[in-house]
């Protein structure tokens, strides 16, 4: 009796561990399908990172072989001292004789002729601009985002070797502002 009982033992052991194995075998095949899924995603977003980078590179590429389509002339370039003063408003913000001193910088961008508007040494406003029949022609115009919409035109068409005159008007949310503009060819 003995004798059975142990066999009975043994049998039962082996038939609880062989159930576990199963378990075990079931949990680890799971686990394998979750890493073979965590590596195709990983695999997805290495691809999107490789494509991102050639994105990139391609880019860079591009950017170093633009060339500037227009450029201010010689004569215009490079930085002059401007006098701005309010000659007709009907905006509240700005009154007749209201005058501002800034730094125009006559510069380009990778794609146009720019100015920059700089005034104790932070840039204030950026605009872009042309030249054409002997006349520079800047504009700049808030995105659709700002509170305020603001559309800015600048007309200088007195121009010599040493001054820059002409007009800068200013359409702010139904109201008009014009100035006169006098820029003097900065010394430093």
């Amino acid at each position: 009796m003995l004798k059975n009982t142990f066999i009975l033992l043994v049998a039962a052991s082996f038939l609880l561990v062989s159930c576990n194995y199963k378990e075990k075998e079931k949990n680890l095949t799971d686990r394998e399908k979750q890493l073979l899924e965590k590596e195709k995603i990983f695999a997805k977003k290495e691809s999107e990172y490789q494509a991102l980078l050639m994105m990139r590179d391609s880019i860079f590429a591009k950017k170093d072989s633009v060339v500037i389509a227009a450029t201010w002339p010689d004569e215009i370039s490079g930085p002059w001292n401007g006098k701005v003063i309010c000659i007709e408003s009907n905006c509240s913000d700005y009154a007749i004789g209201d005058q501002r001193t800034d730094i125009w910088e006559f510069d380009n961008d990778p794609t146009q002729p720019v100015t920059k508007i700089i005034n104790n040494n932070n840039l204030v406003r950026l605009y872009t601009g042309k030249f054409e029949n002997n006349e520079i022609k800047l504009s700049y115009k808030t995105d659709s985002t700002a509170k305020k919409n603001v559309e800015m035109n600048v007309l200088l068409n007195d121009i010599s070797d040493n001054k820059i005159k002409g007009t800068r008007t200013i359409v702010s949310d139904g109201c008009t502002a014009k100035f006169s503009v006098e820029l003097v060819r900065s010394t430093k």
